[in-house]
Formats: C-alpha cells, structure tokens, sequence
C-alpha cells in the first residue's frame, strides 16, 4: 500500500454554512482523490459541534476557537480549514437606533449603568463571538443562548433588547429594520493588529501521526479546488445555506475562506495564540501543557 494512503472511516462535523460547504464540497464529493480515507459526514450549528467536541464525539470537526480551548486534552488544530480574517467579527445588533448609538462608544466598560441588565441573545455561550463580546463588553452578562438563526427575529418581537449575529446575518439584520452598535471584529483588531480567529478545524489526538497529516492535506486540497473552481459546489452550498440568494452565499464565502483557510501561518497562529493569552488572563479558559497545532 501507498505509504501515504491509510484505509479509514473518520466521522467529520462542519457547519451548513458556505463557508464550510465550500471548503468541504471537494472533499465530501471526492472531486479529490482521499487516498483510502472515507468520511462520514455531520451537519451541525456551531454550539452543537461545540459541545459535541465537548464529548468527543466526532474524529475531525469544525469549532469555535473559544471551545477549542476546552476540548484542547482531546484535539490539536489542523492547519488548514480555518476562518480568520480582517473585517469578519460579529456584530452586535439591536432594533432601536438610540439604544444603537448610545452603546456603541461604551465598550471596554464593565458597569454600563442602566443598561446593565439588557437582555442579549448570543449564538451560543462557547463561540467566539460571545468571548468577543466579553472583551468588548465585559459588563452585559444577561445572555440568552439562542440559534444564530433566530436572532434577528427574537430582536424584532421583542423577546431580547441586543443581539449578537454571526454567518449570513450579517448581510441581512439591515433589511429587517436593524442597527449595528459595534463590529467586535474591528474592536479585536484594533486592540490586537491580529486576524479574528473565528473557527478552525480540529482533529483527535489519539489518531495516527500519519493518518492527521494526511486529513490535513486533504482539507488544504479542498480548500485548493474550491478557489480554483468556485461554481463547482454551487448547487450542496445552495442545498444547505440559510439564505439562498447566491449572491449573499457568497459574499458570505469570501468574508471568511481566504488564505488562512488554506494555511494558518506563521500570522494565523499567532493570532490563536494571542487569543488564548487574552482569555487566560481573564480566567475565561483553563490552562494547558498540550501543544496547540498539528506537527509545531
């Protein structure tokens, strides 16, 4: 047998959103050659595959970086397959324009006085959006966990004051009569100069050397056929996308899968790196000896 080819069912987890679709498509649908290693596939909304890296269910799987730093005993990141990137955060959203404005020079504060106890819907307690909302916003802890999806619509009935969207919605929350109080992408930014570590691509520790380098390689392959035929996955991005107007699929494609996705780097991990440091100091994630990438 071909020293780089290992005969192997692997249970991989993503997302339905574009990003991951696309990343994936070449992959899932073996338009590149996976040397013996078949894959069987899950589709789950980022806080399923968070905490279903919690319990290390699934061999290879996309995660918020903030849960990575929970499920760090368990698995080591791959170099390829991630989102990072400039311009990329989530946003923190509400339905009335004042309350919009009156809190959007408010970050870094941990009393906000009467809008303390504002209620806000986050897409789930271990994303990477909520620990950037903890950064910018250490002071609004009344959080509801809610699907990504529904937020807009909790906003508009009145069921929470402030949102916190991700995905597709940051392409929609306007045309449902929606203001934007702060980009946490740009708050990161401009507090670090690093790209937002949204999510990476994780897979088990426990699996042979060989076996994780070569997954690794076969994402970065994907990854590879996706930019070099971008149409190819049109109709599997469209059968799993929120929205199905394909110009906000991909738009949505190209704000999170870029050169990272293909390779950490040298500035994709110190960004991971930069982000661990942050929350550690703020006692928000254990600590660990483990190494946090695959083969450094």
């Amino acid at each position: 047998m071909d020293k780089n080819k290992h005969e192997m069912e692997l249970t991989l987890g993503f997302s339905p959103c574009p990003n991951d679709t696309f990343i994936f498509d070449a992959l899932v649908h073996q338009k590149i050659p996976t040397n013996g290693l078949q894959f069987h596939v899950e589709y789950h909304d980022v806080e399923t595959l968070n905490h279903r890296a919690f319990n290390g269910d699934l061999d290879v799987t996309k995660l918020s970086y903030h849960t990575f730093a929970y499920a760090v005993e368990e698995y080591e990141l791959l170099d390829s397959g991630s989102a990072l990137g400039f311009g990329v955060g989530p946003l923190l959203i509400c339905k009335d324009s004042t309350l919009a404005e009156e809190l959007a020079d408010r970050t870094g504060q941990t009393d906000l006085g009467k809008w303390n106890n504002l209620k806000i819907g986050i897409p789930g307690k271990y994303t990477t959006a909520n620990f950037l909302l903890g950064l910018a916003y250490p002071g609004l802890q009344n959080k509801q966990e809610m699907l990504f999806s529904e937020i807009e619509e909790g906003l508009q009935q009145g069921a929470i004051d402030l949102g916190l969207i991700i995905h597709e919605n940051r392409f929609t929350y306007q045309q449902k009569g929606l203001h934007k109080i702060t980009d946490l992408g740009d708050f990161w930014e401009q507090t670090t100069s690093c790209p937002i570590p949204l999510g990476g691509i994780v897979i088990k520790r426990s699996l042979p050397e060989a076996v994780k380098h070569q997954v690794n390689q076969l994402i970065r392959e994907s990854v590879n056929f996706a930019f070099s035929n971008p149409k190819s996955g049109l109709d599997y991005i469209r059968s799993h996308a929120q929205e199905m107007d394909p110009e906000v699929m991909y738009k949505h494609i190209e704000l999170y899968v870029n050169a990272y996705s293909q390779e950490l780097g040298e500035k994709g991990r110190e960004a991971v790196e930069t982000m661990f440091e942050k929350a550690r100091e703020l006692n928000l994630i254990p600590t660990t000896s483990q190494k946090l990438f695959l083969g450094k």
